[in-house]
């Protein structure tokens, strides 16, 4: 066995065991024992590539919490009696020379032990065992067994909650959304390690929060309100998801004082990671296309930014409908639907066809006839959807002298005496 004890640089007990959450995503067996966290790794070495590639790992500072110290051992009780040592001491320390006071079972009795002459675990392991369990106990004996391998380590195993559902009481009411910052940050630093350590991404998280008081001017207020946050595609980062939480929060005012934030998910899937580019620096710069779009609908309101989604129809100017772009950016993990483009259609389509003046028959735009290139091509209006509407039209690609060129369209009701033109579109 190989045992790695760790001493989390908060050292309080949440810090504990958000760092235990963290060793989760390296080995299951991890527990906190005392002021440390102790992870067993002979099983996972040759998965994180040895050793010195794991501690590597597991130092690494970035948002997630990094360890204070590490020691090793043999045993889960080694490793953490070499924790305990004075940094000036060795930390490959051998088990018979480390001192007593390392050892939890001891400390009760380090005077007693300290009389007879005893400073290290060999010393207490020279002494008769019958003397030192009539005299000092059997645990004593027992954890100094487990601790050279001669009884197996038993430890309780950390474990993730299935649900991530956490909140913190505030330690001064909040009265503006400013002030609930501190208590959010630590909540999104704990979602992106549970997150991490489960291998999966969220897309929809609520923030919830409490309210001091009931009654404010006279009037009822609920027990709490609660914000639901979406992003188009699961993320594990905790950046996207903290600008789009800033951009609501300063949209809602706190009805009465705060004294209680919470964090949950409400929509997770399997974190696939980040897309690596196959050539040095292809990796885009920048923010991704959806969160550009949900930081500006957070910041503007879902209706003042747009996107043009496909619609299934056979008239021009209803192939698209502007709808808001978080709706767009949701149906875009669905199937897309039916693709109804027709192949000569123009870039550029007109919001309103132009009407044409015609001379000898033939369309005029800016004083100048249309020659048509290509044959008609027939489109059905909306009879069944207008009343008035002409049942058809002729389309054809024109070209305009020195503008380039255009679609037109043509269209005769059947008491019409000559046909009607209109520009419809224009090519780039």
């Amino acid at each position: 066995m190989h045992w790695i004890a760790l001493h989390p640089r908060d050292d309080t007990p949440e810090g504990r065991q958000l760092l235990a959450w963290r060793m989760l995503g390296y080995t299951p067996r991890v527990a906190l024992v005392e002021e440390a966290v102790l992870m067993e790794v002979q099983s996972c070495l040759r998965l994180w590539g040895g050793l010195k590639r794991l501690l590597a790992r597991i130092s690494e500072q970035k948002s997630a919490p990094a360890p204070a110290r590490q020691a090793q051992g043999a045993s889960s009780l080694i490793a953490l009696a070499r924790l305990r040592l004075p940094p000036a001491q060795n930390p490959d320390t051998p088990p018979h020379a480390l001192p007593l006071a390392t050892l939890s079972a001891a400390r009760p009795h380090l005077p007693v032990l300290a009389r007879l002459g005893c400073r290290t675990w060999g010393d207490l392991r020279a002494l008769p065992r019958a003397g030192v369990a009539r005299r000092l106990g059997a645990d004593l004996l027992a954890a100094l067994d487990q601790a050279e391998g001669r009884a197996p380590d038993i430890h309780a195993w950390e474990q993730l909650p299935e649900r991530f559902d956490e909140a913190l009481e505030l330690p001064v009411l909040a009265t503006t959304t400013a002030e609930l910052h501190p208590a959010l940050e630590h909540l999104l630093l704990r979602l992106q390690v549970w997150l991490t350590a489960r291998v999966l991404g969220a897309s929809a998280i609520a923030l919830h929060w409490r309210f001091d008081q009931r009654r404010l001017n006279g009037a009822e207020l609920p027990p709490g309100a609660a914000l639901d946050i979406r992003t188009a595609q699961p993320v594990q980062g905790m950046a996207h998801l903290r600008r789009l939480i800033d951009e609501h929060l300063a949209r809602t005012p706190l009805a009465a004082p705060v004294n209680r934030l919470g964090l949950r998910t409400l929509q997770l899937a399997p974190w696939q990671g980040q897309a690596a580019g196959l050539l040095p620096g292809e990796q885009g710069r920048g923010e991704a296309l959806h969160e550009l779009v949900e930081r500006l609908s957070a910041r503007l309101g879902p209706t003042q930014v747009l996107m043009a989604q496909p619609h299934a129809d056979h008239r021009p100017e209803r192939m698209q409908r502007w709808v808001p772009a978080q709706q767009v950016l949701a149906q875009a993990q669905r199937a897309a639907p039916p693709c109804t483009a027709l192949p000569l259609a123009p870039t550029w389509l007109l919001a309103t066809p132009q009407p044409l003046t015609t001379q000898d028959e033939r369309p005029q735009w800016q004083g100048r006839a249309l020659a048509r290139l290509t044959p008609a091509q027939r489109i059905e209006t909306g009879w069944w959807e207008e009343a008035h509407a002409p049942p058809r039209r002729d389309y054809f690609i024109a070209q305009a002298p020195g503008q380039g060129l255009v679609w037109i369209y043509r269209e005769q009701n059947p008491g019409d005496a000559t046909p009607r033109w209109y520009l419809h579109g224009l090519y780039a």
